[in-house]
Order: C-alpha cells, then sequence, then structure tokens
C-alpha cells in the first residue's frame, strides 16, 4: 500500500503513537496517506478511535510480527 510519509512509533508506549501521529498528520494535505508503524499493543484500539473523531478515515491495518502498521487518510 502506497503512503505519502512514514511514522516509526515502534517502541513508544501509549499515548505516544497517537500523539506522534497527529503531529505527523498536521503536515500532511488532505487526501495524502500517513503510514504508522507501532509496537504498542493499545494502538489497535487507539488509532481506529483517533481516525473516526479527527475526521481522517483508517483506510487499512496489519500485523507483521510485533509491529502494527496502519495506513490513515488525511480528511
Amino acid at each position: 500500500m502506497n503512503s505519502n510519509k512514514v511514522l516509526n512509533a515502534e517502541g513508544l508506549a501509549c499515548p505516544m503513537p497517537v500523539v506522534k501521529t497527529k503531529k505527523e498528520m498536521d503536515t500532511l494535505e488532505s487526501g495524502q496517506i500517513l503510514e504508522i508503524h507501532a509496537t504498542d499493543k493499545g494502538a489497535e484500539a487507539d488509532m481506529a478511535a483517533w481516525a473516526k473523531t479527527s475526521g481522517h478515515e483508517l483506510i487499512h491495518q496489519e500485523q507483521d510480527g510485533n509491529v502494527f502498521k496502519f495506513w490513515i487518510k488525511k480528511g
């Protein structure tokens, strides 16, 4: 899946993956996609909830070993 930018949030505990995601999303244009890599298990629920409440779209997520990957499209 293509993305405009990749954010490595591996090793960060909640809520830092979401905090860093918000900062990166602020730098993107509407319609661009941010790919996030996180190892915090809580990120699975947090990213989906944050995207929904922030007006963005979680277009895909997958798990690769202990890394959770998310693709969020800026609203």
